[in-house]
Parts: C-alpha cells; structure tokens; sequence
C-alpha cells in the first residue's frame, strides 16, 4: 500500500508544483505588463510636457518678434513722416525764395511804369523815378531838390540801405522798414514803392518835400 501512495504524492507535489509556478508566472507577466504600462504612461506625460514647454517657447519668441516688428514699422512710419515734412517744408522754402528773386527781379527789371516828366530827365535811376512820381502826387518841380537832398543824406536813394543801429530801411529809411508795406507788398524791393511811401509821410507830417528838408536840417531828421 505505501508504495501506490508514494507515488500518488510525488504526482500531486509535482502538480502542485507546476501550478504554482504558472500561477507565479501569470502574476510576473501581470506585474511586468503594469510596470511597462506605468513606463509608457510617465513617457507620455513627459513627452506632453516637454511638447508643452516648446510651444510655449515658441509663443514667446513669437510675441517678441511680434513686438520689435511693429516698433520698427512705428520707427519707421516716423522717420518717413518727418522726411516729408522736412521735404515740404524745402519745398515751400524753395517755393518761396523763387517767388521772392521773381519779385525782385521784377521790380528792378521795371520798378516804375510812369512816364517821366521832361523837367525829371536830367536825373537818372532811383531819383528820376522819384522826381517823376513827386510831380505825380501834386509837387512842383521846384520842390524836387529838397526832396533829392533830404533822401541822398538819409540813404543815398538806395533802396536797399538799411541803418544796422536803427533798423530803417529804404530810400525814405523808414522805421522799421515794414511801415512802407501799406505801400505795397513789395516793399524791401521796389524803390517805387518806398518813394510813394516816402513821399505821402513827408506829405503827412511836413506837407512839403522842403518842409521836410528844412525839419532835417534843424534836427539830423525827419
């Protein structure tokens, strides 16, 4: 009897044996499977973050660049603003400067369209224009070499005399030179204008060109 069950045991523990280490196996697979799932799962989530990071990277340097662009279109937009401005304002100043020679050029081409009294021709240029337009504004010819002494000794009928203590200007050197605009516009150029000028302050104040002389004598002006 003993022998049978002898072998009967060994049989069982053999079985038992066997299902233990492939209960035991199961559960290795089982766990090593897990592990392997936890890897790939940590892998992921690193992989994720690590995406994460480059786009937020990316996004920085793209809200930089994004920034430096429109400051240098802004810089830009400035520089070109004031370059127009300053060409405009060449522009005008360039405008104005040939409008200024046209005038001029004008004026001394033609300063006095009128006629010329016979009594006048013995003068010539800026005096014969003056004695001419006295005649005109209802003087003598008697009157005329007061008036040709009294505007020799004030600017010597240049009409470009200006006085650098006092600031007078002209043939008449009047004070300032802007008072002959009500005269005309062209005033600092014209000698026509400075004469009419001229001529109705010496009406105004002296009544004649000699009354005028006479006053300069006694004082050292008019």
């Amino acid at each position: 009897m003993s022998r049978p069950w002898t072998r009967f045991g060994i049989r069982a523990l053999a079985l038992a044996l066997l299902l233990v280490g492939v209960g035991g196996g199961y559960y290795v697979g089982q766990y090593r499977d897990d592990q392997r799932q936890g890897i790939d799962a940590q892998l992921a989530a690193d992989a994720t973050q690590e995406e994460i990071g480059f786009l937020k990277e990316r996004q920085r340097e793209y809200t930089i660049a994004t920034a430096q662009q429109r400051e240098a279109q802004r810089l830009a937009a400035e520089k070109a603003q004031a370059a127009a401005k300053a060409e405009a304002e060449r522009v005008s100043k360039a405008e104005d400067e040939a409008s200024r020679r046209k005038r001029e050029k004008e004026a001394a081409a033609k300063p006095y369209d009128g006629p010329i009294p016979t009594s006048c021709k013995e003068y010539s240029g800026n005096r014969q224009i003056g004695c001419a337009m006295m005649i005109d504004a209802g003087f003598p010819i008697s009157e005329f070499p007061c008036l040709e002494k009294l505007w020799t000794k004030e600017s010597g009928w240049n009409h470009k005399a200006r006085n650098s203590s006092s600031g007078a200007y002209g043939i008449a050197q009047a004070y300032p030179g802007s008072k002959m605009a009500s005269a005309g516009s062209d005033w600092q150029t014209n000698p026509a204008t400075q004469i009419k000028w001229g001529l109705g302050y010496v009406k105004g104040r002296y009544k004649t060109p000699c009354g005028a002389w006479t006053y300069f004598q006694n004082n050292g002006s008019y």
